[in-house]
């Protein structure tokens, strides 16, 4: 008992000393490779709240599965009746030089548009999420520097700040992350426009391990230049799920609903 309780204490104090060498890029690149899962699927409410505090509730269906280092999305919106139909594919390419596939279906247009390069930086759906946000950033795009260490919770956290290497078509001028140790999972985020202003704060609510994997409940982004909200919860989260290639397909969007 006394050698197993040596060795955990070893593993522990290792873990920690890995933890305390690794550099802000490693660190990023930890939480781009943090585990999920092969597939992903879960419900969804979104809450959009105005700056008069009215709030307007959105039921998703959300799958995603990956193909190597690659991962295609499909979200689709089962109520209210004014979004009932509408989806959002994508397809998120590892390779830094590949631009990621975007398209949206919305059902009174009854046609699919593709999301350029150019509008990736436009809200999805009325929330405060960009169609950028929505996906993962690349993690070779951002220069990081380590502006400290902190609490998040019960939990310790480094702050990381990343800046883009080309403004390209970059929204954001810096953004500065908590990164939980012992998740690898990014549980806030302060956005900052290219006046230098604070333009949005990303926080995590909820965050459970789940299946084994560690899994964002929820959470909310807030415009601080226009007081809008937008509240995610998931429930009925499966990872590893059988999940068919067919449906991330631009006719599955097409047919404004799923089979």
């Amino acid at each position: 008992m006394r050698k197993l309780i040596s060795l955990m204490i070893l593993f522990s104090f290792c873990i920690c000393m890995a933890q305390k060498q690794m550099t802000p890029e490693q660190i990023m690149q930890a939480v781009d490779d943090a585990p999920d899962g092969e597939t992903r699927h879960s419900e969804m409410t979104m809450t959009l709240v105005n700056k008069m505090g009215r709030k307007r509730e959105r039921s998703i269906i959300s799958y995603a599965k990956d193909y190597g280092k690659d991962t295609k999305k499909f979200m689709f919106f089962l109520k209210p009746a004014d979004v009932k139909g509408s989806g959002f594919l994508s397809y998120e390419y590892d390779k830094s030089d590949k631009e990621d596939d975007r398209w949206l279906y919305l059902p009174a247009m009854r046609k699919v548009r593709r999301i350029s390069g150019s509008s990736k930086n436009d809200y999805f759906m009325g929330s405060d999420f960009t169609y950028d946000d929505m996906g993962d950033r690349d993690v070779d795009d951002y220069r990081y520097s380590m502006t400290g260490e902190e609490k998040c919770g019960e939990a310790d956290c480094w702050i990381i700040e990343s800046i883009p290497k080309k403004r390209k078509d970059e929204n954001y001028s810096k953004i500065i992350s908590w990164v939980r140790k012992d998740a690898f999972k990014v549980v806030k985020s302060e956005y900052y426009d290219w006046d230098k202003r604070l333009l949005k704060i990303f926080s995590v609510k909820k965050i459970e391990k789940h299946q084994g994997f560690w899994t964002n409940f929820e959470m909310e982004m807030v415009n601080k230049q226009n007081n809008h909200t937008t509240i995610l919860k998931l429930t009925d989260v499966n990872y590893n799920s059988d999940i068919s290639d067919s449906l991330f397909n631009v006719s599955t969007l097409e047919r404004g609903h799923i089979k």
